[in-house]
Parts: C-alpha cells; sequence; structure tokens
C-alpha cells in the first residue's frame, strides 16, 4: 500500500506529465484561462486516464504482447504493432463516453470547453501514461495508481495555471510579453518549481 501511495506522489509531483515531460500542452495552453474551465477539463483528463490507463493495461497484458495469445495455442503471433492504435481506440471510446455525459450534464462546461474536450483522444498525456505503464511494466494495481496520479498531477497543473493567468489579468505584464510569452514563462518556472520534490524520498 505504501508502495501505491509513494506511486502515487510521484506519479502527481515528481514525474508530472505537464511539467515534466511538457505531455499535453496544446489543450493546456488554449483552457488554462479560467480556473473554471481548467477544472472542467482536469477532471475530464483525471476520469480518461484512470479508465484507459488499467484497460490498455489489460489489453497489452492479455492481447497484444509478444507470446500474450499462448492461452489461445497462439504464441507465436506478436500483435504488439496494434498497440498504439488499439491503446488510442481505447482512449477515443472514453473520451466520446465523457462528452455525452457533459453535453448532457454540463452544457456550460461543453460549450467553454469546445473542441478541446474531444481533442482528449489526442492528447499526448492520455497515450504517454499507457505507454510508460507498460514500459515500466507495472502491475495492474500499479497501472491504475499510476493512470489516477498523473491525470491529478495534469489536472493540478493546469488549475494552478489557470488561477496564475486570472491573477495576470489585473497585473503589469510587459506588452512584449502578454499572452503566450508570460504563459510560457510561468510554465517554465511551474516545472522547476515541480523539480524541487525530485528530492523528496518516497
Amino acid at each position: 500500500m505504501e508502495a501505491l501511495l509513494g506511486l502515487f506522489v510521484k506519479a502527481v509531483f515528481v514525474e508530472n506529465m505537464l511539467l515534466a515531460f511538457f505531455l499535453g500542452m496544446c489543450s493546456f495552453l488554449a483552457c488554462s484561462r479560467r480556473v473554471e474551465t481548467a477544472l472542467g477539463l482536469g477532471a475530464a483528463v483525471v476520469f480518461v486516464l484512470g479508465v484507459t490507463v488499467p484497460i490498455n493495461w489489460c489489453l497489452h497484458r492479455a492481447l497484444l504482447r509478444p507470446g500474450a495469445l499462448a492461452w489461445l495455442g497462439l504464441g507465436d503471433v506478436d500483435l504488439s504493432f496494434l498497440t498504439l492504435v488499439t491503446f488510442i481506440t481505447v482512449v477515443a471510446a472514453t473520451v466520446q463516453l465523457v462528452e455525452l455525459v457533459t453535453t448532457r450534464h454540463a452544457p456550460a462546461l461543453q460549450a467553454r470547453l469546445g473542441v478541446f474536450l474531444p481533442l482528449i483522444t489526442v492528447n499526448c498525456a492520455i497515450l504517454g501514461a499507457s505507454l510508460f505503464a507498460v514500459e515500466r511494466r507495472y502491475g495492474l494495481a500499479e497501472a491504475t495508481v499510476f493512470g489516477l496520479g498523473s491525470g491529478v498531477g495534469w489536472a493540478l497543473a493546469i488549475a494552478a495555471m489557470a488561477s496564475a493567468r486570472e491573477k495576470l489579468r489585473y497585473s503589469n505584464v510587459p506588452p512584449a510579453l502578454r499572452g503566450l510569452g508570460i504563459t510560457m514563462l510561468l510554465t517554465g518556472l511551474m516545472a522547476m518549481a515541480f523539480l524541487c520534490f525530485a528530492g523528496v524520498r518516497l
């Protein structure tokens, strides 16, 4: 249990998908203008990562890795070339479910997120978490915790950026840095701040 808690904390702070690996930057920069929108997108990413990482892990373990079909007597068959296609299909199906739920129960959030909600499908942080879980040879419990931790870390980063950008509206930002310039500077500063957690022993 302690190892799983350590993995969760590591995924949230030390190996933050957004600030350590810079995965998922497109929606991060586009949807971090308002805290409410950022929290909605962050919650969607947490759900998608929490669902897709363990599902993709199971599919890889049971069907896609070399020799996975030995239980069917097809040990020579290697379906690993289908890994990316399968993972993206699972992500797309989960995002479609999220989009249906938000359209039905939170139309205002759906309108604010616009095209960025379905674009979670191609958010590299989602695919990256599934690939990391497979590459690092996590077990099912570890993959699930890692997926949730990665989602929480991504949501924390975008919420922090949105709150900072809301405060910047009342700041005297130099003209040359207004807009994307100051946002990139803030992202770099946040990434350095999160790197401080790398020295914490878990």
